[in-house]
């Protein structure tokens, strides 16, 4: 019996030596995935024809003038410019954006000399929102290549709300499918506005069955301010997006940031409640693919501390731009998130 332990423990050991040596003789790729809510990113100009962006002029209420426009572009380029880690040097290959006012602004954003090395290029279009904000999506053309865009308007409820923007590329030579969101708000209450957000999720999920049925291959990634929870009837029942990846079919979804909220990260606070609305969600496919195609490495919120409050009750909380009427000078009121994908490919 005990030589029968003593082979099994030796061949087992044998195994994970092999698999050990057998991975570091193949290249490993990474490939950041992020998205962030930029708090109100209008420019000064008085542009809209309604009159949405009134209170971001020289004479609106927030006297947004150019400096404060451009002290907000400097701060929030520093800050994506430090989506880094060691395995992508240069940040993320894609980028997801929302609460945007137009296409220039995002131009502004990325021409900002924290960002100009990166390249950066441009996604937007403009949505029906009754606030005149947008969702929009950077990304590196070394990293990812551009086949197509596509908007959807949710049209399933009363008011004006963001269109919901899918952008299909290639990284690293395998399709990626992109679905940026800002789903309806928490206006009049949680609860009663939950039908909205729910219908926003129905929308998504119809956006990527379309792509499913076109490309049964192609990995599929729901992101934006979804202002729900991870646990919430929205992501959990309407989009079906599961706490744990195992099991999760190739046309299913899998969400890993439901864990990072039970443990108590979130990305923006109330009242010391933390909630996880800025959320990226992601297909089977890449939750539980094969070694050599991209899958799924790690999520994170990245609340580094230079992101936050660090006085009175806000402390600790994500430091936004304004506050009680006052110009603070930050960020934005939330924390950005970002997912890393990994493959392996044989050595050259």
């Amino acid at each position: 019996m005990m030589k029968r332990l003593l082979f099994i423990t030796i061949f087992l050991a044998f195994l994970a030596s092999a698999a050990l040596a057998q991975n570091q003789d193949r290249r490993r790729q990474m490939a950041g995935i992020a998205f962030y809510n930029l708090e109100n990113l209008f420019d000064t100009i008085p542009n809209n024809a309604e009159g949405r962006d009134l209170e971001f002029t020289p004479g609106g209420q927030k006297q947004w003038d150019s400096r404060k426009y451009y002290s907000k572009l400097h701060n929030l380029a520093y800050a994506i410019s430090q989506f880094t880690t060691p395995g992508t040097p240069m940040g993320p290959a894609i980028i997801g954006v929302s609460e945007i006012e137009n296409r220039s602004v995002l131009e502004d954003l990325v021409s900002q000399p924290e960002l100009r090395p990166w390249n950066l290029q441009v996604v937007h279009h403009d949505s029906p929102d009754a606030r005149g904000v947008d969702v929009g999506l950077l990304y590196n053309p070394r990293m990812f290549k551009l086949e197509n865009v596509t908007n959807h308007r949710l049209t399933t409820i009363k008011f004006r709300t963001r269109d919901q923007m899918c952008v299909v590329g290639r990284m690293g030579g395998e399709r990626i499918a992109v679905i940026v969101n800002h789903w309806p708000s928490r206006l009049g209450g949680q609860e009663q506005s939950s039908p909205n957000r729910e219908a926003a999720a129905a929308l998504s999920k119809q956006i990527a069955d379309s792509l499913w049925r076109v490309d049964p291959e192609i990995g599929v990634i729901i992101m934006g301010d979804l202002n729900d929870d991870p646990m919430d009837k929205s992501c959990a029942k309407v989009l079906g997006a599961k706490r744990d990846a195992e099991g999760v079919g190739p046309h299913e979804f899998y969400n890993p940031f439901w864990r990072k909220l039970d443990s108590g990260i979130g990305t923006l606070a109330y009242k010391s409640q933390w909630n996880l609305f800025d959320q990226i969600i992601i297909s089977g496919s890449l939750a539980n693919g094969p070694d050599n195609r991209w899958h799924f490495y790690r999520a994170d919120v990245l609340n580094k501390d230079f992101l936050k409050d660090t006085e009175g009750t806000r402390q600790g909380y994500p430091r936004r731009t304004y506050a009680a009427g006052s110009f603070l000078n930050g960020y934005s009121d939330h924390f950005p998130t970002e997912i890393l994908l990994i493959r392996y490919l044989p050595q050259k």
